[in-house]
């Protein structure tokens, strides 16, 4: 989160190095205790390199399978450790792949714009 300087009062937002290096690193603790995750990424502005004070990080998970309606998934993901907050996107592989072979401007953003943290080895197909 923002740290506020001691003699001062501007806020000094993390930089995307940091930001990269705590999702990498939470994606791997993630990985550990979720077998069905295939990887993350993320997009928005930390993907493209505009962010700043404020900007969230926009994660995208894709599970190998889930019983659990795409509006609860992210609920099973704790963010806190991330140092700016975070919008989670959670998909199944046959949503991410639908998605993507769909086409349309949220399809394209996906395809631009991913970064990946971490991807489990053997999962083909979700390059974007």
């Amino acid at each position: 989160m923002p740290v506020r300087s001691l003699n001062t009062s501007v806020l000094a937002w993390p930089k995307k190095s940091s930001v990269e290096s705590a999702l990498k690193s939470w994606a791997r603790m993630c990985a550990d205790s979720t077998p069905e995750l295939l990887a993350v990424g993320y997009i928005g502005s930390y993907a493209r390199g505009d962010w700043g004070v404020g900007s969230d990080v926009d994660v995208v998970l894709v599970l190998e399978k889930s019983d659990v309606p795409f509006e609860r998934r992210a609920l099973a993901f704790d963010t806190m450790e991330l140092p700016v907050p975070a919008d989670m996107l959670v998909y199944t592989r046959k949503e991410f792949t639908d998605l993507l072979a769909r086409g349309g401007r949220f399809a394209a953003t996906i395809r631009r714009e991913i970064a990946w943290a971490w991807q489990r080895a053997g999962s083909p197909g979700l390059s974007g």
